[in-house]
């Protein structure tokens, strides 16, 4: 039997960081109501309680026997890089919002490769649960708890730096003490229905996510020049053209000249503006200075397990079903399992791109494997399959009716302004090339999630099935939201 050992105890040392400062005055945060007013960046104030860096400590954590199944999927080989030219060592990998749905399964998967990894996060994605009265399909454990259960079941350390990228001095601490190689950005606000929720959450949105960009880089800058920046951007930068979407880049010619140019965005969100402005700095900063960066425009994310948050219920990944946080594939499952009828915004015919939680790992390890160029901006389209959410519908229906669901389909009202039915066709092949090997949706793949959210159906809140976040019902007065 696979066990994380319960006797960890926690001493000093400086393997796990936390950096906190005081709140501002100008701040309200209700933890069974959602009131903002806040004169100041709300990621800051909803994280700080001191003004300096506390003493490191560490987690300490018994190793118990791995069993043989935990063998199999523990990695061979290791990553490494040259160092003053004669000797070597791991390659460093930070991993900014390692406690999230999509960093949480990519630290594990970076540090089973044998890459070193650290993990900075300020925790707020937890505060927003608690925020908006929702929670995760999936019980998830602290991050504390998590990284002692990595250690236990594999003798690997993963470090962790608590505290807000936003704050550059917390930020320069972090990076002058891990030297990172690479840097995985996923610390950002991830959710256009969040950044549409009022004005307090738009503005935090686009502070957060493209204050927080900026600081990333000029770290970069200032402390590890050759580190090789691995940034999240979102296809819904591109929009929804009548023109096949390519890879960051169009060529094009305009009045007997030819150019190469970025690919036009139109951004349908706060959140996706907060990406673009991201892309446009990013691009700027290579050309300037000289970072090296990829920037993979990932489509629609479905899944929870990797090989890793498998080994054991400790790692297990969070789950989002409900009408803020949850994606398509993810909650029309929860929906089938429950008997609530799946929830089509409006003709159904809005088609994205997706890929399985397992690919996402996969891209990112790829785009470390093999770094940009000093001065390179890249961007890869980050999915594997195109689907319409009528698509989706269908593709349930008959999983759930092999299980014995009696599924059915609804059109609701529409809450975003987007094209419901319209042309795309998007190009995503430079990941495939560098050795992509794609799990692609399968009927048995279906089955597995409906059983996953069969499983955990006693934990659904059906009052977050329902969409509740309206584009243009956005308003100036901060939003209260009853837990």
């Amino acid at each position: 039997m696979i066990t994380c050992s319960s006797s960890e105890s926690v001493n000093p040392s400086p393997t796990t960081k936390t950096y906190l400062k005081l709140p501002s005055r100008c701040s309200s945060i209700g933890r069974t109501s959602v009131t903002f007013q806040s004169c100041r960046p709300l990621y800051r104030s909803s994280i700080s309680v001191r003004k300096k860096s506390i003493k490191p400590y560490q987690i300490n954590a018994t190793a118990a026997s791995i069993g043989q199944d935990v063998e199999n999927r523990l990695q061979p080989g290791s990553h490494q890089i040259l160092d003053n030219g004669n000797s070597s060592k791991q390659k460093r990998v930070m991993v900014i919002g390692g406690d999230g749905y999509c960093g949480w399964a990519t630290a594990l998967h970076l540090s089973n490769k044998n890459y070193e990894v650290a993990i900075v996060d300020n925790l707020v994605r937890r505060l927003f649960d608690h925020q908006l009265g929702l929670d995760s399909l999936t019980p998830i454990s602290s991050i504390h708890n998590r990284v002692r259960c990595w250690k236990s079941l594999t003798g690997k350390t993963i470090q962790l730096h608590i505290g807000d990228i936003c704050d550059f001095e917390f930020l320069t601490e972090a990076f002058k003490s891990f030297e990172p190689d690479a840097v995985v950005h996923f610390g950002e606000q991830r959710s256009a229905p969040y950044s549409m929720i009022d004005r307090s959450r738009a503005i935090f949105t686009q502070h957060n996510n493209v204050i927080g960009t900026l600081n990333v880089l000029f770290a970069i800058k200032e402390f590890s020049e050759e580190c090789h920046l691995v940034k999240l951007g979102t296809m819904g930068e591109y929009g929804t053209p009548n023109i096949d979407i390519e890879e960051g880049y169009i060529t094009i010619t305009h009045n007997g000249r030819t150019d190469t140019l970025p690919y036009p965005k139109q951004a349908s969100s706060f959140y996706h503006l907060s990406k673009v402005h991201d892309s446009n700095n990013i691009a700027f900063t290579c050309k300037a200075w000289g970072i090296r960066a990829t920037d993979l425009n990932q489509g629609v994310v479905y899944g929870v397990k990797t090989d890793e948050t498998e080994m054991h219920e400790e790692l297990c990944n969070r789950f989002d079903y409900d009408g803020v946080f949850g994606t398509a594939l993810n909650r029309f499952c929860v929906q089938a399992a429950v008997g609530h009828p799946l929830t089509v915004y409006g003709k159904g015919g809005q088609t994205r791109g997706y890929l399985d939680i397992r690919d996402t790992v996969q891209c990112v390890e790829l785009a470390i494997a093999n770094p940009a160029k000093r001065g390179e901006f890249r961007v890869f389209n980050q999915f594997t399959e195109q689907f319409s959410v009528n698509d989706l519908a269908r593709l349930v229906t008959k999983a759930g009716k092999k299980l014995g669901l009696d599924v059915e389909t609804i059109s609701v009202p529409n809450p975003r302004v987007e094209a419901e039915e319209h042309y795309y066709n998007a190009k995503h092949t430079k990941l495939i090339e560098l050795g992509l090997k794609p799990h692609l949706l399968s009927d048995s793949l279906l089955d597995s999630l409906l059983n996953f959210a069969i499983e955990y159906k006693d934990r659904v809140d059906v009052k977050q099935i329902m969409p509740s976040v309206s584009w243009k019902k956005i308003g100036v007065k901060p939003l209260t939201v009853p837990a």
